[in-house]
């Protein structure tokens, strides 16, 4: 069975079509994707691809309905849009993806793979906050996380670099990437994550703040004559590194790579901007072990997580009290998947290159069998 993985970024559209091996077939990326995707473009690359038996969606939300990966019919794409409000940079091009390519195969089973899923084996006293009970039940208020496949196979991936049984291991993944969250994945099973009723909690993300202070909000709006849509546009597109970084040398940019090289230079601001993105990426690790009483394996993942050295050298060294010293020069030199870990440290640390696509494309062939 090939399959056509179909990963709708907030930006971005990537395709990719896997064979059975797993090994890629063919391959594109359209960059500045707005949810406007070139119907015959997308013909063209599939004709180009030969055979393809399936498809398979990235989709961020599947709310309380979609707890794994089903079908994609007519019923389920209308209860996703319903849930656009909850993931607004982000379902709407997942939905968008969907319908261009049944415009181009629209007799291809279509199957959607939740960021979502992942996480609803989180227990309640995890996943519930500490808000009314008829907020609760009438708004469905609970911890969904997020980037549930990258965790999933993170997880799994490193079990295998460590030579032991997923089943039996205390993992916490780190998918930092302009997005950003931890999990704690204990047993194969995700326990925990930052990340919450939407992608805003957690960690410092690219443009997202993270979690803040809710009273803070009010206060805004209350005192601060700041509005619902001006808060949530500055929350979502200007916070986080971006808000960090403002008149520093990195331009506000919300990438890690501008932080560090205007760090280089001696920004101060910049420096700071690092620190506070350390201080909370640390604080989600150990909170995260502390939901699974232990740690066995510490994952890097995304953008940031694989190609910065310096962010994982600084997030491990306030963590040794968990048992995590890195290898240096392991640490620097790694590319790809590789384990990076002082070999007589308690826990061991991982770098595992992000592949969501593989995930997608193994609960595609579970639900087509």
């Amino acid at each position: 069975m090939n399959v056509l993985v179909v990963n709708a970024g907030s930006s971005s559209l990537k395709l990719r079509v896997l064979d059975d091996a797993a090994g890629t077939v063919t391959s594109t990326q359209l960059e500045r994707w707005e949810g406007d995707a070139d119907v015959n473009s997308l013909a063209g690359f599939i004709r180009s691809a030969g055979q393809v038996d399936a498809v398979g969606h990235r989709i961020v939300h599947g709310g309380q309905r979609f707890r794994g990966p089903a079908r994609l019919d007519d019923a389920a794409i209308a209860e996703l849009e319903a849930l656009i409000d909850l993931a607004p940079l982000h379902q709407p091009r997942s939905l968008a993806g969907v319908r261009a390519v049944r415009t181009v195969l629209p007799d291809l089973p279509a199957v959607g793979c939740f960021d979502t899923a992942f996480h609803t084996t989180i227990p309640d006293p995890a996943a519930t906050y500490p808000l009314p009970a008829e907020w609760r039940e009438r708004w469905g208020i609970r911890r969904y996380g997020f980037h549930g496949l990258s965790h999933a196979y993170a997880a799994r991936r490193s079990a295998e670099l460590v030579n032991r049984p997923a089943e039996r291991l205390k993992v916490v993944s780190c998918h930092l990437g302009a997005g950003a969250s931890a999990c704690a994945v204990a047993n194969g099973r995700s326990v925990d994550t930052t990340m919450g009723f939407t992608p805003l909690e957690g960690l410092v993300m690219a443009t997202r703040s993270g979690s803040v202070d809710p009273g803070l909000l009010i206060w805004l709006q209350q005192n601060g004559g700041v509005g619902v849509a001006e808060l949530s546009e500055a929350l979502e597109h200007r916070s986080g590194l971006t808000g960090l970084t403002s008149g520093t040398q990195a331009g506000g940019s919300g990438d890690m790579r501008d932080v560090r090289t205007a760090m280089q230079a001696g920004d101060a601001r910049a420096v700071l901007a690092f620190q506070v993105y350390i201080h909370r990426l640390r604080a989600g690790i150990a909170a995260m072990a502390a939901a699974m009483d232990g740690l066995d394996v510490l994952v890097f993942t995304g953008g940031i997580g694989e190609h910065q050295p310096a962010v994982r050298s600084a997030a491990a060294a306030g963590l040794d009290f968990l048992g995590i010293k890195l290898d240096e020069p392991a640490n620097a030199a790694a590319e790809g998947d590789a384990d990076i870990g002082d070999r007589a440290a308690a826990c061991r640390t991982v770098v595992v290159t992000a592949r969501e696509d593989l995930e997608i494309a193994r609960q595609v062939r579970a639900v087509l069998g």
